[in-house]
Order: C-alpha cells, then sequence, then structure tokens
C-alpha cells in the first residue's frame, strides 16, 4: 500500500486509474457536450483519442474543422497529453508536423486540466496565437501585418477530415 500511495504521489499512477480518469472525462464529454468540440477514444484504446475542433468565428479559421490526435501517458493526468494536430495547419504555434506550442501542454501542466480544458485551450489558440513563441515564424509573421495573406495560407493548407480519412 505504502509503494502505491508513494507512486501516486510522486506523480505516477496505475494505468486502471488512468482509464477510469479517461473514461470519466468521455463521459463528462459525453453528458455536458461543448459546442465545437469532439473527443472519443480510438477504438478500445483508451489512451489514444481523436479529437475535432472548429475554427472560431471572426478568424482565419472560421467554418474550419481540424482533426488531432490525443496519446495519454500511464501517469495521465499528473503529465500532459501528446496533442498534434492531424489537419495540416497554417499557425504561428503550430508546425508543419502538427506540434503544438502551448504552454498548458509543456511546463504550465495541471492535473487539474482536462481533455475539455485543452481542446477549448487550442481553439482559443487558433484566434489568440502567441507570436511571441512561434514555431511557425512565417506565419506569425503574416499574422502580425497582412490577415488576407495569412487567410490564404490557411486555406491552402486546411484538409477536410473526409479528405484526411480518403
Amino acid at each position: 500500500m505504502a509503494l502505491s500511495s508513494n507512486t501516486r504521489a510522486n506523480g505516477g499512477g496505475s494505468s486502471a486509474t488512468v482509464a477510469q480518469r479517461l473514461q470519466k472525462e468521455l463521459m463528462d464529454i459525453m453528458m455536458s457536450p461543448t459546442p465545437g468540440i469532439t473527443a472519443f477514444p480510438d477504438d478500445e484504446n483508451m489512451s489514444q483519442w481523436t479529437a475535432t475542433i472548429e475554427g472560431p468565428t471572426e478568424t482565419p479559421y472560421a467554418a474550419l474543422t481540424f482533426k488531432l490526435s490525443m496519446e495519454f501517458a500511464a501517469n495521465y493526468p499528473y503529465a500532459p497529453p501528446r496533442v498534434l494536430f492531424k489537419t495540416p495547419i497554417y499557425h504561428p504555434n503550430v508546425d508543419f508536423s502538427g506540434r503544438i506550442c502551448l504552454d498548458i501542454l509543456k511546463d504550465k501542466w495541471s492535473a487539474i486540466y482536462n481533455i475539455n480544458s485543452v481542446l477549448l485551450s487550442l481553439q482559443s489558440l487558433l484566434g489568440e496565437p502567441n507570436n511571441s513563441s512561434p514555431l511557425n515564424a512565417q506565419a506569425a509573421e503574416l499574422w502580425d501585418s497582412d490577415q488576407a495573406a495569412f487567410k490564404q495560407h490557411v486555406l491552402a493548407r486546411h484538409k477536410t477530415p473526409e479528405e484526411l480519412d480518403a
């Protein structure tokens, strides 16, 4: 018993605990859906999820849907999920491999965050990029200087979920 509570205190956890947490989050998402956001486990593997977020209105991403993958480590929620954009996206804080620069997915992570709060943060990031820490410097520069050109890049790079699945 001391070993398991010690492990939990140090940020560890059993796979059963992680599965229970993810099952609870899935039920929360299903019972109280957030408009513009979906997230579900891939088949029977609770540690691999697919999510979608809709671009916020009045942004270059309005009316676009973005598919993401979420991978949960054995010590979730003490460690952040690994989140990648599967939909190609042109954004100052996302590189061309879909990796995301967002503080809550790195050093600002806390176990109080959940799948919904991560996806809401990503949806917010679409409309409010952090241009002081860009992964895509060209996108950051265009965001600040030429919104019309920025939107052209967004639309040129975007693929619908159906195109991704084809």
